[in-house]
């Protein structure tokens, strides 16, 4: 078989609409990528598309991972064997409201990088990148009767740079590491975004927006100056959440389903989201404007499927309009997936984070703070602890470039919390014991995955510490990933007020899918099993995270909450249903 790009898209040189669907394979357990998959097809769609994480592919430099939740590999077998093609997005850079847009944290470790630009390192780096991802599945691409039909070349360059150079590079790239499909690039079509990311003789322009489609697809076909295929490769059809916004974001299935009708009328279309997913762990992004806006662990997007996988009307509604262009498919789905709601936890033992620091990580001593980048840690928290001496007022306490959130404590007694713009404001400090110890619990709420921001992202502490108008020195730094709790000492001894971890055990007799609550407490995030299940933040909208069925297990399942703020109860609940806000 064979896939090409003429005046429209040709299979086996018959004509061929793309109907596509994205789901992220690393926003959803594997036991559940099947599920996911037939519930794409039995919509009516042909293909799949979704984009490669580098950060999780490449969490360290030259260690790379391609198992188990990040076999790519055989998410794009099942997606063949379910009956769908497939749009692969290797860009080192994704955006998707993830964690640094996918580019991996260590890059920032080359003090003169330069992101999504044809510097040498950056692409000496990719280059090394794609010689281990490519090879992985080039053999499942078209001509070799495979699914994948398509790759694109990085990803809405055009509203980060111009750099040409670069493009071609990363097209050259993937073309040297195996890569035979087509090419494509996509871009919002505003101002010079299409202009600036496009590279028509390598690869196809393409558009992402979520309205005015016949409006756009006018400037679309005007800027490809001769007949070349339409196509929305972001089809907009909900939003994001960000900690702290009103409500969770909905759009109307009504307005959704006239933009799709529009779309399939004159082009081919990749529906974002099809299926949202989660945001597992450390790995939501943020957005970056007038003021930090940190994304929730729920990657809802009001969807076609609910982030836990369920149909919507929006679905429904969808599969209408698809139904005028394809015969839908008919087969039963393959997964069973039960919701079960386990009830209220009481907790089973609660230790101070201070009392089990020095089991989680050996301090770095320096005579000055260093950032994560410079711990080699991606994700988490880093604890920065130094010696006051005696008492006496401080009047000028500041935190002089340092991200995002951070907990000042005396004595290991909670003095204040400053939040992104709040950090750097000069405030008093009061030190009234016979010595005195300042500690730091800077928390990284997600590198900025889109904007010139993203240049700006070194977490922890960059320049240092004011301690009435002069530099503090001499520091013990705990780096803390968050990855090791099984070291956590529970008969360390607790301190109200402090951060802390309390372990919960759940007994379970039959596995589902549930949603845990934690009513009453104020920010961190929860394990079950080991696996992080993502942040919590009072301020919502997001209330209960998901817990797909398959990290539970029949019988005991331990269940660790860190809490960074003091602010906790001695229960948590688990529900059938979600609360997104």
């Amino acid at each position: 078989m064979d896939f090409t790009i003429q005046e429209e898209f040709y299979l086996d040189d018959r004509p061929f609409k793309i109907i596509s669907g994205s789901i992220h394979y690393f926003r959803v357990v594997p036991e559940y990528w099947r599920d996911r998959l037939e519930k794409l097809r039995l919509m009516g769609c042909n293909t799949v598309e979704t984009y490669v994480p580098w950060n999780l592919h490449e969490p360290q430099e030259g260690q790379f991972h391609f198992e188990k939740g990040l076999d790519l590999r055989h998410f794009i077998e099942i997606a063949q064997e379910v009956g769908l093609y497939v749009i692969l997005r290797p860009a080192p850079y994704i955006c998707a409201e993830w964690e640094f847009g996918g580019l991996p944290y260590w890059l920032l470790q080359d003090p003169k990088m330069k992101l999504r630009f044809s510097y040498p390192n950056f692409m000496a780096k990719i280059q090394r990148y794609f010689a281990q991802l490519l090879p992985q599945v080039t053999d499942l691409q078209i001509q070799a009767g495979g699914p994948i039909i398509l790759m694109q070349v990085e990803n809405e360059y055009g509203g980060y740079g111009n750099d040409k150079a670069y493009l071609r590079q990363m097209a050259q790239l993937m073309r040297d590491n195996g890569v035979t499909v087509p090419l494509v690039t996509s871009d919002g079509p505003w101002h010079d975004m299409l202009d600036n990311g496009s590279i028509p003789d390598i690869a196809l322009p393409t558009i992402n927006c979520g309205s005015d489609i016949k409006k756009w697809f006018q400037r679309l076909r005007a800027f490809h100056g001769t007949k070349k295929p339409l196509m929305v490769m972001e089809f907009w059809i909900g939003w994001f959440d960000a900690w702290g916004d009103e409500a969770h974001h909905t759009t109307s299935v009504a307005s959704a389903t006239k933009e799709l009708r529009d779309i399939l009328a004159e082009g081919s279309v990749n529906i974002y989201m099809f299926h949202g997913g989660t945001n597992f762990g450390f790995t939501s992004g943020a957005n970056y404007y007038e003021k930090l806006a940190p994304d929730v662990t729920s990657y809802d997007y009001d969807a076609l499927l609910t982030e836990w996988g369920d149909i919507t009307e929006k679905y429904t509604a969808f599969q209408e309009v698809i139904s005028e262009y394809t015969e839908l498919p008919q087969f039963p789905l393959s997964t069973e997936i039960k919701k079960k709601a386990y009830g209220t936890l009481q907790a089973k033992e609660r230790v101070s984070l201070f009392a089990t620091l020095e089991r989680l990580a050996k301090p770095t001593c320096s005579p000055y703070p260093v950032t994560m980048e410079e711990l080699n840690q991606a994700t988490g928290y880093v604890y920065y602890r130094s010696q006051l001496g005696k008492a006496r007022p401080v009047e000028d306490f500041r935190l002089i470039s340092c991200m995002d959130r951070v907990n000042v404590f005396v004595n290991e007694t909670l003095a204040m919390t400053q939040y992104d713009q709040e950090i750097g404001v000069k405030q008093p400090l009061s030190l009234t014991a016979e010595e005195n110890e300042l500690g730091l619990l800077v928390e990284n709420m997600g590198r900025v995955n889109y904007s010139v921001k993203m240049n700006h992202q070194h977490k922890g502490i960059q320049d240092g510490v004011i301690v009435n108008e002069a530099f503090q020195a001499d520091w013990e730094i705990f780096s803390l990933p968050m990855d090791n709790l099984e070291q956590v000492d529970f008969s360390a001894g607790y301190e109200k007020g402090q951060p802390s971890f309390t372990r919960f055990e759940l007994i379970v007799e039959e596995v589902g899918d549930t949603f845990v609550e934690l009513s009453g407490w104020g920010k961190g995030f929860v394990t079950v099993n080991g696996f992080n299940l993502g942040r919590f933040w009072e301020v919502g909208p997001q209330k209960r995270l998901y817990v797909p069925g398959p990290v539970l297990k029949e019988g005991v399942n331990e269940i660790i909450v860190f809490e960074s703020d003091g602010k906790l109860t001695d229960e948590i609940c688990f529900y059938a249903e979600a609360d997104l806000g």
